[in-house]
């Protein structure tokens, strides 16, 4: 399972760059150790005749768009959002948890991400290994991540298993077992994830750059824990964190399909709505503290080729400001056409590849820029990106740039909404990190953001005097 760190709005709006989300990851995909042999599991079974969902016209509107999606609150305060979506004779089904790396203790570095590897590991239903089997034999596919801020699961199945998998879904996140075997095997396959990830300096970077842009908060945390809270990591402990964080008031339940929302509420209330409330309030997201002048940090390492990263504190996830970032960063390396890309790739080639992208979480964002190229240029190319943020907030972007960075958003919501799973995706990453209405007015508002506020944007927060910098050099003979 990916494990994105920082993950924007990964679609289908607000969206960070792909990079830091899956080339950079912080912390590295969740590949499960193999269970002992036990009998199959069956494929999804289709639910009764009863509750299956018709294929019936899709609702009609003006211009041939969706309709808004649902959004409702069970009385245990568990949010269901439902979207009637029938591109396809497929639904998407995603359970977001806001629980992630920010909630852990320092004695539970890594618990949340252990957790999702243990969700898949067997219930007091089902055995380990069923729910893979299960869905892959359905036709179906199932994954999750771990993020600062949330944890999330999801299943995509053809449209007649939408019970088994809304089921399934609370099965894993409430009758977990954590039996103590799974545990120390899983266990086992994280120190592998996190050797994985320390020996990749695409991924290692970007973990050094959050360490230094978010120091002594929790945004700047190991996501894969360390290995002293791995060791101490019970079952017991595991299914406590467990019990605490997986309640109805902390999860938000996405279903995007060929469905009747009514239906669905039906479903729903008969699997989820009789999980009890507990009073659970989520604690506020910590804001990091100001950076203050230049932290920088040279890493020698085996590769041949040099890596810098440099990282900026930016607007946190409900701040609108965030908009007008988006498109800054966009403008100056986040595209083959951007300002960055043109000039040190392609014009002066002291770069083999450059990138740039916002990332917003619910205590503080990260504007931060990634290159390849060689240590000698280190300095050079340092010196240029801070030449091109100074150009930026002297005279704001272009106009043609501006419009450039809006299309490329566009189209990239015009690709992603094509499909359930974008549409689910996005609208639990909005309201669990900061709101649906929020979301779904996004593109709308990036059309509106002026040259001036881009301008006004980078002079705010791409500071050339107070921002971090991590460099990776050869080791030397």
């Amino acid at each position: 399972m990916t494990t994105p760190i920082g993950r924007r709005r990964l679609t289908p709006l607000r969206r960070i760059s792909i990079a830091l989300v899956t080339s950079a990851l912080l912390a590295s995909g969740c590949a499960s150790a193999p269970s002992p042999a036990s009998a199959p599991a069956p494929a999804i079974p289709p639910p009764p005749a009863t509750a299956r969902t018709p294929s019936a016209p899709a609702p009609a509107s003006a211009a041939g768009e969706l309709q808004k999606p649902i959004r409702q609150v069970l009385p245990n305060g568990l949010r269901l959002i439902v979207q009637d979506h029938r591109a396809a004779d497929i639904v998407a089904v995603y359970l977001y948890v806001g629980v992630g790396v920010r909630y852990e203790k320092p004695d539970q570095l890594g618990f949340a991400h252990f957790q999702e590897h243990m969700l898949f590991k067997g219930t007091d239903k089902w055995g380990a290994g069923y729910i893979d089997r299960a869905v892959e034999g359905g036709g179906g596919r199932t994954n999750a991540t771990t993020s600062f801020d949330y944890t999330d699961f999801y299943i995509v199945v053809p449209a007649e298993a939408l019970e088994t998998a809304v089921q399934i879904l609370a099965d894993m996140a409430v009758r977990s077992t954590f039996d103590p075997k799974e545990v120390d095997r899983e266990r086992q396959v994280i120190f592998e994830e996190a050797n994985i990830q320390a020996d990749n300096p695409r991924t290692a970077i970007v973990r050094n750059i959050y360490g230094l842009v978010f120091a002594d908060n929790p945004y700047g945390y190991p996501p894969l824990g360390t290995r002293e809270t791995m060791e101490a990591a019970t079952s017991a402990k595991l299914k406590a964190f467990n019990q605490h964080y997986y309640t109805p008031q902390n999860m938000t339940l996405v279903v995007v399909g060929p469905v009747e929302p009514a239906k669905v509420r039906a479903l729903v209330d008969r699997i989820f709505g009789t999980l009890p409330a507990t009073g659970y309030q989520a604690a506020p997201a910590p804001a990091p503290r100001p950076l203050r002048g230049v932290s920088r940090q040279t890493v020698e390492r085996p590769e041949q080729q040099a890596f810098l990263a440099m990282g900026w504190q930016a607007p946190r996830a409900d701040d609108p400001n965030g908009d007008a970032v988006d498109l800054l960063t966009t403008i100056l390396a986040g595209s083959e056409s951007s300002r960055l890309v043109r000039r040190l790739r392609d014009d002066e080639r002291l770069v083999n590849g450059v990138s740039m992208s916002y990332s917003a979480q619910m205590g503080g964002g990260i504007a931060s820029l990634r290159a390849e190229l060689e240590a000698k240029d280190l300095a050079q190319v340092e010196r240029i990106v801070l030449e091109e943020i100074a150009k930026m907030q002297e005279s704001g972007p272009t106009e043609e740039e501006r419009q450039l960075a809006v299309i490329k958003f566009e189209s990239q919501h015009a690709f992603d909404t094509e499909t359930s799973e974008g549409l689910a995706n996005a609208y639990g990453l909005a309201e669990t990190t900061w709101t649906l209405e929020a979301e779904l007015g996004y593109v709308d508002r990036l059309r509106k953001i002026t040259g001036e506020q881009i301008r006004d944007a980078a002079r705010r927060y791409l500071s050339r005097s107070d921002y971090a910098q991590v460099g990776f050099v050869p080791k030397k003979p």
